[in-house]
């Protein structure tokens, strides 16, 4: 299930995320890699990893500091009842609209 970051995450990954990137441009600059759009694929996908990496770690970092066991939450039988019944009243509102077409 998704979870919101905490703002630390935030900062952290955001940093990372720019920091990267700006190391990534120099050194290919150096290595005489043209620019295009191969390079800011490269740029984009080595700094987005690293910042979710980053994430990662801030995050194992506070439940170990809090205490916090990372677990996922479950979804009850009541949870999965309620949803069908909206997903059936969903389908159902659709099919008996008529087409404005």
């Amino acid at each position: 299930m998704f979870t919101l970051p905490s703002i630390w995450n935030l900062l952290i990954t955001t940093i990372v995320f720019i920091w990267i990137a700006k190391r990534a441009r120099g050194f290919l600059d150096n290595q005489g890699l043209p620019k295009g759009t191969t390079r800011s694929l490269l740029v984009f996908t080595l700094a987005s990893l690293l910042s979710w990496g980053s994430g990662e770690v801030v995050d194992w970092t506070e439940a170990k500091i809090q205490g916090k066991p990372q677990t996922t939450p479950q979804a009850t039988g009541e949870d999965i009842a309620q949803l069908l019944e909206v997903l059936n009243q969903v389908r159902s509102a659709t099919q008996t609209k008529p087409s404005t077409y």
